[in-house]
């Protein structure tokens, strides 16, 4: 769920409330510097940021032409990470991510193995189109996207730190496409649904990209400065209130959750692995606001990109029209 593997030490108020404050400072520079770059798409950026403050990873769902993948290229620069990207293909084969081993021979006639690095080894991961990759290829991030190294021939390599994918998907081409496997989806911490931009700044995009030069990103954090993040995030008290209603939203979710009406329609909800998600997410919103607890507004905010892509409907619900939207907005509306 989380780069962060080391117990966070303890911290008194006046030292939080002073962690928080430099953190938020941090936070705004380097939105600043993505707005630069990113018109628009305050709550995709949001949200992405979010992800990467909570540790996880993101999924981010559009038609082409939304620079998905320039706010990735973007991201890398601004908080200073080292980023790869890889263009999913059906073609594209595990050892294309993950490296492989090459046979070499010293001038001894010796014979030995040595592996060589694929680009996962990075600190950011841009997985572009990610649907397009067989399944066979799909799961070679299944380790790595949850225990945060991989497994060549039986030896362990580590990931570097701290470390997320951020894949994109494009929701209306599916022809040569394969879908992510459920046990896939639940490793994204959330799914960002990425819209078309607003008229304000679709006019300021057709000035700023066609003219004679064009922003680029600039550096904004230093590259050890996400995981302090990262950690302070954890340090957030979440009040009572919080969780339950976290704990109530996530299982209000599965089909023997409750008795509400909306639950009929759900073939499986999620596991407790979306309860994670919105304990670390509701956290790392309430620090992009400069709050020091999150609230259980946080929580209904999150309750989309969170449960959206951990639960399916069954075939009737399918067959009256009914979408995964409209049924966590039902659920939602029982906290409202």
């Amino acid at each position: 769920m989380s780069v962060v593997t080391k117990s966070p030490e303890s911290l008194s108020d006046k030292e939080i409330i002073a962690a928080v404050e430099k953190a938020v400072d941090d936070i705004a520079t380097a939105k600043s510097a993505i707005g630069e770059v990113i018109y628009g798409q305050t709550e995709v950026i949001d949200r992405v940021l979010i992800t990467l403050l909570a540790g996880g990873h993101a999924l981010l769902v559009g038609v082409p032409g939304l620079a998905k993948t320039k706010l990735v290229e973007t991201l890398g620069t601004v908080l200073g990470l080292n980023a790869n990207r890889i263009q999913f293909t059906p073609d594209l084969m595990p050892s294309d991510i993950l490296g492989s081993e090459v046979m070499e021979e010293s001038k001894d006639k010796k014979r030995s193995f040595r592996f060589i690095k694929g680009p996962i080894f990075a600190q950011l991961l841009m997985a572009d189109e990610i649907n397009r990759a067989s399944p066979r290829t799909q799961s070679a991030l299944l380790q790595a996207m949850q225990e945060y190294h991989i497994t060549i021939a039986g030896a362990r390599h580590d990931l570097p730190a701290p470390f997320h994918v951020l894949a994109t998907q494009n929701p209306l081409e599916q022809e040569g496409t394969y879908p992510l496997p459920e046990a896939q989806l639940d490793r994204f911490l959330l799914q960002i649904d990425v819209p078309y931009p607003d008229i304000d700044a679709e006019r300021r995009i057709l000035f700023e990209t066609t003219g004679e030069t064009e922003a680029k990103a600039m550096q904004a954090l230093k590259p050890g400065d996400l995981q302090p993040l990262q950690q302070l995030v954890r340090r957030i008290p979440v009040g009572e209130s919080v969780v339950e209603a976290i704990l109530g939203l996530v299982r209000s979710a599965r089909p023997e959750g409750s008795d509400n009406d909306a639950t009929r329609h759900i073939a499986w909800g999620p596991g407790p692995r979306a309860s994670q998600a919105l304990m670390l997410t509701v956290r790392a919103r309430a620090l992009l606001d400069g709050r020091l607890a999150p609230s259980v507004d946080d929580v209904m905010a999150l309750a989309e990109p969170v449960l959206q892509h951990r639960m399916a409907l069954n075939f009737a619900a399918r067959a009256e029209g009914i979408s995964v939207r409209e049924v966590i907005n039902d659920l939602k509306s029982k906290w409202t």
